[in-house]
């Protein structure tokens, strides 16, 4: 049997102890300062001590799913005045509240701008409540698909971390034996797209690369060819890389680089630019409004050379690295795919 019940009857709400700490005020600590978003800093001091759920008052409140922002917080922790905090109390399990949530709909009772969820409105949230049991059963299969994909995230994390400390390791170069120094413009055509972001399409056929890591679709083509994209300006500056073999349209503020002399490995040329396109970026970077990328700065981008051999090798390791990540990826894709279907299934009473 299920009984539907508000969200203020089944925890207990904490929001009368929590304590905003003005930046100026805040000192480096161990203990997690918690707002709407999550952690925000470490702070010297604690509030409360346990398990708790927070849910973002104001700012972020929902997701685009129209669910609650929502944070679980263990041990020692500090919460400002931006986020609603939940304990258990015999009602119901709070990590059963933490999944059902996951699927609540909020949005008719965010109010103002910025967006927020006040307490009188998050206590009358109504809520499906099964027996104890059941909540307890459901969030041990839960919890166990939530555990997998943290445990696939871990690995993804340190997988990465080993890829970026072998990639920096293999590239630095300058100053090597056999190693020649080239100006990008010796070795690459370098120009940007004539395509505006009005002239994205939902669905496409052709990838359409702007300033941003989201690649867009149009129905036409610029260029047919292996390229190195980035951005010229905006906050992806210097760290946007798009590595791309084929026909694509372009935005007439990133630019292409083209290699167009032999004995160069296209993908080398992009593993290196992953190491130290930013920071050489930032160092001579146009800033005004936004930060800007100049043609003259990508010609004059020193590039070490090894030999071909030397190029090829050093490819092939970094792409061990980036096949291995791209397979976790997946599964961590098909994880949390498996676990919101599961999540469903399990919370819809009806």
């Amino acid at each position: 049997m299920v009984e539907w019940k508000k969200l203020g009857e089944v925890c207990e709400i904490l929001d009368s102890q929590r304590k905003p700490v003005s930046k100026g005020d805040r000192r480096a600590g161990i203990y997690p300062y918690y707002g709407a978003n999550g952690i925000q800093d470490y702070v010297e001091d604690f509030i409360f001590d346990g398990t708790f759920l927070l849910l973002g008052e104001d700012g972020s409140v929902i997701n685009e799913d129209k669910s609650p922002i929502l944070h679980w917080a263990v041990g020692k922790i500090w919460v400002n005045n931006h986020a609603h905090i939940l304990k258990e109390n015999s009602a119901a399990s709070l990590r059963y509240l933490y999944y059902i949530l996951q699927c609540t709909d909020v949005s008719d009772i965010v109010r103002g701008m910025p967006p927020k969820i006040n307490q009188a409105n998050m206590r009358n949230i109504l809520l499906p409540i099964p027996s104890l049991s059941e909540q307890l059963r459901i969030v041990d299969i839960l919890d166990t698909f939530t555990a997998s994909i943290d445990n696939l995230k871990e690995q993804i994390a340190q997988r990465r971390k080993q890829y970026e400390y072998y990639r920096d390791q293999l590239l630095d170069l300058e100053g090597k034996e056999g190693v020649e120094m080239k100006k990008l413009s010796c070795i690459a055509e370098i120009g940007t797209g004539s395509s505006n972001t009005q002239d994205e399409l939902q669905k496409g056929k052709y990838p359409f690369f702007v300033r941003s890591q989201v690649v867009r679709w149009k129905n036409e083509f610029e260029f047919d060819e292996t390229a190195i994209i980035t951005s010229g300006d905006g906050v992806g500056v210097g760290k946007v890389l798009h590595y791309y073999e084929g026909k694509y349209a372009l935005h007439q503020r990133a630019y292409r680089i083209h290699i167009n002399v032999e004995n160069i490995v296209p993908k080398f040329l992009y593993y290196f630019m992953q190491k130290d396109f930013y920071n050489y970026i930032m160092s001579n970077a146009y800033a005004a409004s936004v930060t800007s990328v100049r043609k003259p700065m990508l010609q004059n981008y020193p590039i070490p050379l090894p030999s071909l051999q030397e190029q090829q090798r050093i490819v092939s390791i970094l792409d061990t690295f980036e096949a291995s990540i791209q397979n976790l990826e997946a599964q961590l894709s098909q994880r949390e795919k498996q676990y919101e279907y599961y999540r469903n299934k399990l919370l819809t009473f009806e």
